[in-house]
């Protein structure tokens, strides 16, 4: 990964201006500014939008799809499964995994406002510390430029509105994000303990344990390390998604399969990308579909070009585990094929090689690159909340 701090091809003017602006605000502070300023705007589309169809503009962010069942747990608990006759479809909550709902539950009862406005605050609030996380993890391997330009491509992308959302993607983030720092410092502890919260927080935060158990595997086997903190490390990261798994697992009489099965019901299951790659085809034969199911399309291909990038850029291998994984999840993945690129939100490593390039380039294109793709994201959050008719 480049290092460089990349003032190449800015004018004096730029770089002073720069250069002033980074001496008086401390750089995590710019970087959650324009995390604020780029979700902040999308907020505030989407709560004029809302306004402006005559729906509640907090029932909107805090109550849309997935985020009733979070607010029915965090509410009343585990139990609640709702069955579609002629459909198949058994859609049971023990789907859901626990940490979100038990922080909603938390904060509801120190702070006025209910379920909901509990359940906005914790996900606002780990975007932000999502957001520095970001930012730290950039800074490290491409320098401060590339770390601020990381933070502002991740809150532009076009599903970015999820980070603002009664959602888990914006807790999961935050949580993977510090442990890949953490282990690009070596603090195996750190981002052991993070690990085990983030596969508490949904199914691909699996994805956190496996960097931390390919980064201490590394360690073990090629450098010969005799750490016992390696060795906790390594062992302890799953904990928390294995833990869930098997209580779930436990519930439904089924102790190392009843997960799975649960997820099944709902319509999802590991099918090695075949569902993928039919609704793609849909897409480039010509087929009507959604306008959502195009852009997933297309996103989807990104991401594969980006990691490619991602690999040939010499990325430390904790980053690559990570997004490997989730990028095997997401594509391997049936059911709910337009809901990808959100399961793609805490990839933020992927967008490393844009972020590498756009901070070489001049400050001014920079700018106007990052509020283009920021204006396309508010406008395709506002349609996927109150145009699109599939799940998001």
């Amino acid at each position: 990964m480049a290092t460089g701090r990349a003032w190449v091809s800015a004018s004096p003017l730029e770089v002073r201006a720069l250069k002033a602006v980074r001496s008086a605000v401390p750089a995590t502070v710019l970087a959650l500014g324009v995390f604020t300023a780029v979700r902040g705007a999308g907020v505030l589309v989407l709560g004029l939008g809302a306004w402006w169809a005559g729906r509640d503009p907090i029932q909107v962010l805090g109550g849309s799809w997935d985020s009733g069942w979070y607010l029915g747990i965090a509410g009343h608990g585990y139990g609640r499964t709702l069955m579609w006759p002629g459909t198949g479809s058994v859609q049971s909550d023990y789907a859901f995994f626990p940490l979100y709902p038990v922080l909603i539950r938390a904060v509801s009862a120190v702070l006025p406002g209910g379920l909901m406005a509990a359940g906005l605050f914790v996900a606002w609030a780990a975007a932000a510390v999502a957001a520095l996380g970001v930012y730290r993890v950039g800074e490290r391997l491409a320098g401060a430029r590339a770390g601020l330009l990381l933070v502002a491509l991740w809150a532009a992308l076009p599903h970015a509105v999820v980070l603002t959302l009664a959602y888990t993607e914006s807790l999961l983030a935050a949580l993977a994000a510090w442990a890949l720092y953490a282990l690009l410092r070596g603090r195996w502890l750190w981002a052991a303990g993070l690990a085990v919260l983030a596969g508490l927080t949904r199914p691909t935060g699996l994805a956190v344990a496996a960097a931390v158990c390919a980064v201490a595997l590394h360690a073990v086997v090629v450098r010969g390390s005799r750490s016992p903190a390696v060795w906790t490390a390594g062992l302890l990261a799953p904990a928390g998604w294995a833990a869930y798994v098997l209580a779930v697992g436990m519930r439904v009489d089924d102790p190392l399969g009843g997960y799975f099965t649960v997820q099944r019901r709902w319509g999802s299951r590991f099918d090695f990308g075949v569902g993928a790659l039919r609704s793609a085809e849909r897409v480039l034969t010509g087929g009507h579909v959604p306008l959502a199911t195009t852009v997933t399309v297309v996103l989807l291909a990104a991401a594969g070009l980006l990691a490619v990038l991602l690999v040939l850029d010499r990325t430390p291998p904790a980053l690559l585990a990570y997004t490997g994984v989730l990028l095997l999840i997401t594509f391997g993945g049936a059911g709910f094929f337009e809901s990808k690129p959100r399961f793609l939100l805490p990839a933020f490593p992927l967008l490393l090689p844009v972020a590498a390039a756009m901070a070489r380039a001049r400050l001014r294109t920079s700018v106007v690159v990052t509020a283009g793709l920021a204006g396309l994201s508010c406008g395709y959050g506002l349609y996927l909340l109150l145009v699109a008719r599939v799940p998001l």
